[in-house]
């Protein structure tokens, strides 16, 4: 957590902004024109840019605190610039699903409401995972379910979409091309591995995948080592994570462990994976760490969604 203390006002700030993201959120919500009106200034990612170096442009051209809108992938990007620059990060959830900004107390159905963090936040210390020269906000995943299996209110659409593949997968042929080492034993060819940002809840049901801390120092670590039969793929998962909770792994077929390093080895050149929903190919060996308190965030002092203390007081403002 960040020490107690004013912050002096009128700090300038840009937005980085993916308009692609969260299905036109940004447009909808008119956050160009109100983070414009609040002071900050604003860079949309156009055809070819990349989150990240306009973030470090923005840097270079004396901007003091970044703003980021846009999901998880877009975050991340932002967020690595912010972190190996010592500058304060305000997150506004543009995204589809916004995992990170939920956490962190946002509401993540009206965007708008974190702009008026752009001139006076409350300011907190939170770690970040990182995998291989890349940051997470969220998770890394490995396996075709992974993502779907953290999803609270998956829809139903969803479930008869991995249904449909779900011979496949029970053949194996969606299993893990690695092995992941855990406390107990080392698991090879698993079908799916998660490796989070701080731990999360399993449960209850409506709260599987949150974080009620971003501070704790260790990854979240979740290894599925064998199917689930079809036809009810997903609350078969679903109820394997509510019960792991002093279940037996050999009888569950899940195991979840909470550790500083998560590694992945194997004899493939290269891992498909997931880094905060984007994909990528990740050399093998994986390792996954987590970077204590790396990122300061700025929120606003009202969040509807805050789940628990974050924060130490603190005034940002931008010019204007």
């Amino acid at each position: 957590m960040s020490a107690r203390g004013r912050e002096p006002t009128h700090r300038p700030a840009v937005l980085v902004v993916n308009t692609r993201s969260g299905g036109g959120k940004v447009s909808r919500f008119r956050l160009i024109e109100r983070a414009e009106r609040l002071g900050a200034q604003v860079t949309v990612i156009g055809e070819g840019q990349s989150a990240s170096s306009l973030a470090q442009a923005a840097i270079e051209q004396g901007a003091e605190v970044l703003g980021v809108a846009g999901g998880d992938g877009t975050v991340s990007a932002v967020a690595a610039v912010a972190a190996a620059t010592g500058h304060p990060l305000l997150v506004i959830p543009a995204g589809t699903r916004n995992h990170f900004a939920r956490d962190l107390g946002l509401d993540i159905r009206n965007p708008a409401r974190a702009l008026p963090a752009l001139l006076h936040a409350d300011s907190a210390r939170v770690d970040l995972g990182v995998v291989g020269s890349r940051v997470f906000v969220n998770n890394v995943s490995f396996g075709i379910y992974a993502e779907a299996l953290l999803e609270p209110g998956y829809r139903e659409a969803k479930a008869r979409t991995l249904a449909s593949i779900a011979p496949a997968y029970i053949e194996g042929q969606h299993r893990v091309e690695a092995t992941v080492d855990t406390p107990w034993e080392a698991i090879d060819f698993p079908q799916v591995v998660l490796v989070s940002n701080n731990p999360y809840q399993l449960s209850p049901p409506r709260r599987v995948g949150c974080r009620f801390a971003l501070d704790t120092g260790l990854l979240g670590a979740l290894v599925i080592k064998r199917p689930p039969e079809p036809p009810d793929l997903l609350p078969t998962l679903h109820r394997a994570l509510r019960q792991q909770a002093g279940a037996d792994p050999a009888e569950t077929g899940v195991i979840t462990w909470s550790a500083p390093q998560v590694v992945l080895h194997g004899a493939v050149p290269r891992l498909p994976a997931g880094i905060d929903g984007e994909p990528i190919e990740l050399s093998l060996p994986v390792r996954c760490e987590i970077r204590p308190g790396a990122l300061r965030v700025l929120v606003p002092k009202r969040r509807t969604g805050v789940r628990r203390r974050l924060t130490r007081p603190a005034d940002f403002g931008v010019g204007g």
